[in-house]
């Protein structure tokens, strides 16, 4: 038996990282390693420009279950940046907006996210009572992925014994409007006894100012097989 801090992630609307373009912003279906730090690192109130402070988040290994798959959702946006001709340095986006000429072709981009969200987290490789303070009193406001995908629903960390990360999944807690969920999904990284389809994701963090991130090994697991 070993240690895990388990909690759950819930919200009306989720978004994490994917390949992205100037254009378009996609999403994963369920939150890789470079979400689940963030979110962390939010908690612990560490900034983007804190190099120490965010690259001792890499002691943490993670399990996730995706518990509900939701639905996709498509948002858009237009982006107009402001010629440099007409204003340099606009002191607000009152100023940038003025500066604009009816003229002007603006870009149409998208937004993807997933909706319904809910996924459980098994956490191991590092002070777990602590991480466990720090989900219980954030410092920053989390979100799932972007400032507009706020959660729904407490993440209740809580340190469990289980066999396997795998196993912990199932002591999170669920919300009220779902308390019949299983993993239909589990990605983790890999562990002793564990056994599924290795793929290559490029969700590591690397750089958290310049948005440089390295490639890990995630392990899929079926849920009912388990780890063996």
């Amino acid at each position: 038996m070993a240690e895990y801090l388990v909690f759950t992630l819930a919200a009306p609307m989720g978004a994490f990282g994917d390949v992205a373009g100037h254009e378009r912003r996609g999403t994963a279906l369920w939150p890789g390693r470079s979400a689940v730090l963030g979110l962390i690192g939010a908690a612990f109130g560490l900034r983007r420009d804190d190099v120490e402070g965010q690259a001792a988040l890499n002691c943490w290994s993670m399990t996730v279950g995706t518990l509900w798959r939701g639905h996709a959702l498509r948002d858009f946006h237009t982006a107009q940046p402001v010629p440099t001709a007409r204003i340099k340095r606009p002191n607000s986006r009152r100023d940038a907006l003025a500066a604009l000429k009816p003229s002007d072709n603006p870009v149409i981009t998208t937004r993807d996210y997933l909706t319904d969200c809910l996924y459980s987290v098994a956490m191991w490789g590092g002070d777990l009572q602590t991480l466990a303070t720090a989900l219980r009193q954030p410092v920053f406001t989390l979100y799932l992925g972007r400032k507009s995908c706020p959660l729904s629903f407490p993440l209740c960390p809580t340190v469990v014994q289980a066999e396997t990360p795998v196993d912990a999944l199932n002591e999170a807690a669920l919300p009220p409007w779902h308390q019949k969920a299983s993993p239909l999904h589990i990605a983790s990284d890999p562990f002793d006894g564990a056994k599924g389809r290795i793929e290559a994701r490029w969700d590591q963090p690397i750089d958290r100012q310049a948005w440089h991130f390295g490639q890990r090994r995630v392990l899929h697991i079926s849920p009912e097989k388990g780890a063996t």
